[in-house]
């Protein structure tokens, strides 16, 4: 091996310090072949791409409506293509890099090599941008980065489901749940690709909100449950350290009737019963803030992102309950996708910003802190959400609001995901594998 190979690999510490001879050696370039040393660098980076492109499509298509730019041809339901790779595009992705991160951990498993989820992590990002490129050309392009798509989480499902079945730790609820919401994501996704194949465009809506609800709110909330108090008690340790088990269950519920309210689309005494459950449910998970001590956690503001992040949980149930109750009063909708953007944007939205970060901050060798540009970052985030919601009101105002929030969301993705895209196809500063 020559020199200028040997200054190309990732250095290994010796007596887990690396010298800083070695450390002056050390190749601080980026390099694609970089992607390659954790999950969580090749699953980020992508997951990246896919929230980038798709909030760039989406902030393009908002300005094309509003006559900024021209028109943008649409072989499919642009609400349609939006919900699905908000949806599926990143969020799999993501949890990849985590889940094999973190999950090996939980069930005291070897972790799989990369190379054995590098094809199920490629498909899916292939599959996605190939959906976007479709949705302005193609049908049948789109369609097939579907169907390329969920034979990638098919396969990132197995392999999770592989590990648990090696596992024999004895406490696996946290993990098996979040392999039942996989397996219901996979099967979400053919619901999609069938129904997208028929046109029955209600349908595929449908089963982009069952998966949203059924795998995606509770892959976050399952792992967010196991890792939050966990992260709390780190970095403030007069904080308890494992939160209650009802609260999972609460959460649990709530994604399973939202689900079930899809399918069911209750009436009468039933539809009043969602609402009610709704508010109920809303209510009692913003109280838990209580329990969280939001106000110390505010203290630290990495911590103060993820329990904001769950605030909006509660407020996006409440706000879907009032929508409800509206609607049933009034017989207009009103806040329902206001509801809806109170879930994805600012609850997952802000949990996966600072979950992402937290995770990218501690495998990178860097300090596991909210630093000023990741909290500028989250409070741009927080205004784009509010204006989402604000849209959603029917007024003469709404479509400049539209337009502001996908702008706002699309510049706060772009500079968030190009930072942290830096770190993955770099060696760490120091010098540790991983």
């Amino acid at each position: 091996m020559g020199d200028k190979e040997r200054l190309l690999q990732p250095l290994r510490p010796v007596g887990g310090k690396p010298t800083p001879e070695a450390l002056a050696r050390q190749d601080r370039r980026w390099r694609p072949r970089y992607l390659m040393l954790a999950p969580h660098r090749l699953g980020f980076f992508l997951a990246m791409v896919l929230l980038i492109a798709s909030s760039a499509w989406w902030a393009l298509v908002q300005a094309a409506q509003t006559g900024l730019v021209p028109p943008l041809p649409a072989a499919l339901p642009p609400s349609l293509v939006h919900a699905a790779v908000m949806v599926y595009g990143f969020m799999p992705l993501f949890f990849a890099g985590f889940l094999f991160t973190a999950a090996p951990k939980w069930l005291r498993v070897e972790p799989p090599p990369l190379a054995a989820l590098r094809p199920a992590l490629l498909w899916q990002a292939l599959g996605w941008l190939l959906w976007l490129a479709g949705a302005l050309a193609s049908s049948a392009l789109a369609l097939s980065g579907v169907l390329l798509a969920a034979a990638g989480l098919a396969w990132m499902t197995a392999r999770f489901w592989r590990m648990v079945r090696c596992s024999r730790e004895p406490d696996q609820l946290h993990p098996r749940a979040v392999g039942l919401a996989l397996i219901w994501g996979v099967l979400c996704l053919l619901g999609l690709l069938a129904a997208a194949t028929g046109q029955a465009w209600d349908v595929a809506r449908t089963c982009v909100l069952s998966a949203l609800w059924g795998c995606m709110v509770v892959v976050f909330v399952t792992a967010a449950h196991r890792m939050v108090p966990f992260f709390t008690s780190h970095a403030m340790p007069f904080i308890q350290g494992r939160y209650a088990f009802w609260l999972l269950w609460l959460m649990w519920g709530a994604a399973v009737c939202e689900v079930l309210a899809l399918w069911w689309a209750p009436q009468g005494l039933g539809a009043w019963g969602h609402a009610a459950w709704q508010l109920g449910a809303g209510g009692a998970l913003l109280w838990i803030a209580r329990l969280w001590s939001l106000t110390q956690s505010l203290r630290n503001r990495m911590m103060a992102m993820l329990h904001i992040g769950f605030l909006w949980l509660g407020v996006a149930l409440v706000l879907a309950g009032l929508a409800r109750g509206l609607a049933l009063i009034e017989g207009m909708p009103a806040l329902g996708l206001g509801a809806l953007h109170a879930l994805t944007m600012g609850c997952l939205g802000s949990l996966m910003l600072a979950m992402v970060t937290r995770v990218s901050c501690g495998h990178s060798g860097r300090a596991q802190v909210a630093d000023s540009v990741a909290w500028s970052l989250f409070w741009l985030l927080q205004l784009a959400t509010l204006l989402r919601i604000a849209a959603s009101v029917p007024g003469r105002l709404s479509t400049a609001l539209l337009l502001g929030a996908a702008l706002l969301w699309a510049a706060v993705v772009a500079v968030w995901g190009v930072r942290l895209g830096s770190w993955y196809g770099r060696l760490r500063p120091d010098g540790r594998p991983g």
